[in-house]
């Protein structure tokens, strides 16, 4: 009969705790009326516990901290901190121990450990510490590994390990919407919501752009010569909230003169995100580049450069096109049409000849229409004929204009 040795035991314990911050006390208050049976003795106990806010009693929050009591949340974009202590349980020395903490996460394994280097002895009832830190990268399952190697007085090589698993949830719900715009002007919205169960400082929402454009946030207004955030004072995002930002992106000079190159751009850069929780832990997180479809113009491009909001009825008014060649290779020979419809009237010649416009190349046009007919009215009728292929371009719905009556004094 074969008999199993028994199960050495071994002289280190390993001990591995998170590290968070506090939380505040809560306390559940226990009132009654004046008028019941105890009278004011309940409210007069809360008065005197050490643990309630003076004068907020009533509040289950209370102004004394404790200490954690389990391992709580872990959120994308959160620094990950746990101490990891090993102690000498035993009455004899221990001599090359090597403590090393490795974190798998269903990508990769990433060694933590602040050394490598193996310590040459440690004396009974003695310890060695080591915290790690990491920002946590990846949703989904994580699993800290911790292994101890060491050697016994007798020369016999021991190792063990410890597996601790963890989830990563994400903080935040982020959508992305683009508008683009009639010139070249691209808009970007931003839905930003709170998936966690506590409220957040919203420290800092950027836009960092591609290397093709410039940015404007559009989240603050000017009150009396001071920048103040659309969403007041306090940048406090609740749980299910959701905030929206807007962002407009502008091409830089060089690229906006290179129609083909700006057609084609799909990346627009990326969102940087950065919130604080409970008692100031920080989280930062980054999307990947954010990329659009890019809007088809064909060969021929109109677009708006000047134009009123509002006009008179029955009284011309000036508006400035942009026409574009599109194209990188073929020269255009383009000729102007414009088509009345029922309440926009276009004023000067139709039919005549813009003249040949190169690769890539644009030029400015300027034009005199006025509207028969009060209300927002579309601007539509504009007809660009290349005399070299005998394609016609027909641009419908170029923009809108507000017409009132003529004894409305429009400002300028």
């Amino acid at each position: 009969m074969e008999v199993n040795p028994p199960k050495q035991e071994h002289l280190l314990a390993l001990k591995v705790m998170r590290l968070t911050k506090p939380t505040l006390f809560t306390n559940i208050p226990v009132t009654c009326e004046e008028k019941d049976l105890p009278g004011d003795l309940f409210n007069q106990l809360m008065r005197d516990d050490p643990s309630t806010v003076n004068g907020a009693e009533i509040l289950m929050l209370g102004e004394m901290l404790t200490l954690p009591q389990n391992f709580g949340n872990i959120f994308l974009g959160e620094t990950f901190s746990s101490y990891i202590s090993v102690h000498n349980d035993s009455n004899q020395v221990v001599k090359d121990i090597l403590v090393k903490a490795d974190l798998q996460t269903s990508s990769q394994r990433l060694n933590l450990s602040a050394s490598n280097a193996a310590v040459a002895e440690l004396k009974p009832d003695c310890c060695i510490d080591d915290v790690i830190h990491h920002e946590v990268k990846e949703i989904g399952t994580h699993i800290l590994v911790c292994a101890v190697s060491y050697t016994t007085q007798g020369g016999e090589k021991m190792y063990f390990r410890k597996f601790f698993k963890f989830q990563v949830l994400k903080p935040l719900d982020v959508k992305t919407k683009f508008y683009n715009a009639e010139t070249d002007e691209v808009f970007l919205e931003a839905q930003i919501q709170n998936i966690t169960t506590s409220p957040m400082f919203m420290e800092k929402v950027s836009l960092e752009p591609s290397l093709m454009y410039n940015v404007t946030e559009l989240n603050s207004v000017d009150q009396a010569g001071e920048c103040v955030s659309t969403f007041g004072s306090r940048a406090y995002l609740q749980p299910m909230d959701t905030r929206q930002y807007l962002y407009c992106l502008k091409p830089k000079k060089e690229f906006a003169e290179k129609a083909g190159i700006i057609k084609g751009v799909t990346v627009i850069g990326k969102l940087d995100i950065v919130w604080k929780t409970n008692l100031g832990e920080r989280g930062r997180l980054q999307t990947s580049q954010l990329q659009r479809m890019a809007p088809g113009y064909g060969d021929v491009r109109l677009s708006l450069e000047a134009i009123p909001d509002t006009v008179n009825l029955e009284e011309p008014f000036h508006i400035t096109c942009k026409i574009t060649n599109c194209s990188s290779e073929r020269t255009m020979d383009l000729v102007l049409d414009m088509c009345n419809t029922s309440s926009i009237h276009w004023c000067g010649i139709s039919g005549r000849q813009l003249g040949k416009l190169h690769p890539s190349s644009s030029l400015c046009l300027a034009l005199t229409l006025l509207s028969s007919v009060q209300g927002l009215q579309s601007v539509s009728g504009l007809r660009l004929t290349d005399t070299f292929l005998k394609r016609t371009y027909e641009y419908d719905d170029i923009a809108q204009v507000c017409v009132v009556s003529s004894a409305i004094k429009v400002e300028s």
